[in-house]
């Protein structure tokens, strides 16, 4: 997932999210004669614990009611409601999904009108041929939106790329953004430094941020020199406001913002990661050389001091429980489960940790969460708010059936809009 699962050359076994997942991501600095993050200490946050046991969490989101979402890298999809996890997954993809290391249920989105349309997308690998895997983007259409536990046939391959020879860093992120589209992040198609500089490559969707017309069913190229996004969000408060965590390869992690979701933006990788210059062998076209102005540069990025590894992006905060935090853009580290605050061009340093930590997410008020590869699932609040009971720690699924597959199901007519004008990227040369 991040390197994203991550994953260099050296990985670091973490949890169930298998060893590969070494994603690494906070270490640093703005720039090089800037303090260490971690050299800003702040108190504001605390986790507070709502359920252990939970397998993988690879992401967490909401279907725009009191419902919380959790993906299990395993294949299923949990829903924390009424203060607990319901017993029964919402959906159950195990017999579909190739797991683990990189590979898994990634995520799980829901589109704006899901209370009307019932339409709902995942993100998932199976295993390809040769060692490598195939990413799905399939969509689900669920005749009862208000209901625990989906009732519908199997979802619909939306887009699926091929990831061949490798299963590592195959993004994971959906998120619906603004303009109604939905947003998908991949990796660079794995092993180490991207050898085919699948990144800078216009001719395949690896290394890319993906815009989907749901309602079209088109795709175009977004973003690209991305090498794992394995999370981006948009800021609920200024929605086109884009931020991405891209995994680094060696030395840099790095945060990427795009105020008002540009299309067209290059990021860099191969030819660079974050401020420092990599490499440019095998791009088709030769890009820009390191430091071109075609580059679009990170608002923030570290290195791999202090036991960090992998960045895991999260989400501006714009709930109203911890006071001055709104406006922050909250992120974290895998290896080292530290987690940060990234706001007026510095980063503070927070002080409790999350093992393990794989993703963060939002519910509909706009507070904050994340979750391990334990399977542990937390809840962001400020320091000084009264602990709560925590729920009993032993989670038991009820087994479900693997869905059987379904016949296509025409988006409704009320719900179907023209195709949004194909955005040209802008140019790099």
């Amino acid at each position: 997932m991040p390197r994203a699962f991550r994953f260099r050359r050296t990985a670091i076994a973490v949890s169930a999210m298998g060893a590969a997942l070494a994603l690494v991501f906070l270490g640093g600095r703005t720039r090089a004669d800037e303090p260490e993050p971690d050299a800003v200490q702040a108190a504001g946050i605390k986790l507070q614990p709502l359920a252990s046991g939970l397998g993988s969490i690879t992401s967490i989101t909401n279907a725009g009611d009191s419902r919380v979402f959790l993906t299990i890298q395993t294949g299923e999809i949990l829903i924390w409601s009424g203060g607990a996890i319901l017993p029964t997954p919402f959906l159950d993809l195990s017999g579909v999904v190739s797991c683990c290391g990189e590979e898994g249920l990634l995520s799980v989105a829901f589109h704006p009108n899901y209370a009307a349309n019932g339409l709902f997308y995942v993100y998932y690998t199976v295993s390809a041929g040769g060692g490598g895997d195939t990413i799905v983007i399939a969509r689900y259409l669920d005749p009862a939106p208000g209901g625990n536990v989906y009732g519908g046939g199997a979802g619909v391959p939306l887009l699926t790329i091929d990831h061949p020879g490798q299963t590592n860093h195959n993004g994971g992120q959906l998120q619906f953004g603004p303009d109604g589209d939905l947003y998908a992040g991949t990796g660079d198609g794995g092993s180490g430094d991207d050898p085919p500089c699948n990144a800078q490559n216009d001719a395949v969707l690896l290394g890319k941020l993906i815009r989907i017309d749901v309602s079209a069913g088109t795709h175009q190229i977004w973003a690209k020199g991305l090498r794992n996004p394995f999370r981006f969000s948009f800021d609920r408060a200024a929605p086109h406001d884009l931020w991405i965590g891209d995994v680094g390869q060696s030395q840099r992690e790095e945060i990427d913002h795009e105020p008002a979701s540009t299309s067209g933006l290059n990021y860099g990788w191969r030819v660079m990661e974050g401020d420092l210059c990599d490499s440019a062998a095998n791009c088709i076209p030769p890009p820009k050389a390191c430091g071109d102005s075609s580059y679009t540069s990170p608002v923030f990025v570290y290195d791999h001091s202090g036991g960090r590894c992998a960045i895991i992006g999260g989400y501006v905060y714009r709930g109203s429980q911890i006071a001055g935090l709104a406006g922050t853009y909250l992120y974290g580290d895998l290896c080292s489960g530290d987690l940060y605050g990234f706001s007026g061009g510095a980063s503070t340093h927070f002080s409790p940790k999350a093992g393990g930590l794989q993703t963060f997410g939002q519910d509909s008020s706009g507070e904050l969460y994340l979750g391990t590869g334990g399977g542990d699932f937390f809840q962001i609040l400020a320091s000084s708010a009264q602990p709560t009971a925590t729920p009993t720690r032993t989670f038991t699924r009820t087994p479900t059936r693997t869905p059987t597959p379904g016949r296509l199901v025409p988006i409704p007519a009320s719900e179907r809009r023209p195709p949004t004008k194909e955005l040209t990227p802008r140019p790099t040369d």
